[in-house]
């Protein structure tokens, strides 16, 4: 399978955001205190870089 750019980036999206989706699902169920929202700032802060990600998609 050849992976050129564009399909590396869209790899590393999907990949973001299923780690961003299970960070923020551990700030919120698993920690109740203001870890929790350390978590939550974080996969969000991956949501931010994916999207970013998936705009550099056919310009690089």
């Amino acid at each position: 399978m050849a992976m050129n750019k564009n399909t590396v980036l869209a790899w590393a999206t999907t990949i973001m955001i299923i780690v961003g989706l299970g960070l923020m699902a551990m700030g919120a169920f698993r920690y109740d205190d203001v870890a929790g929202w350390g978590f939550g700032a974080v996969g969000v802060g991956f949501f931010a870089i994916a999207w970013v990600f998936n705009a550099l998609k056919g310009r690089v």
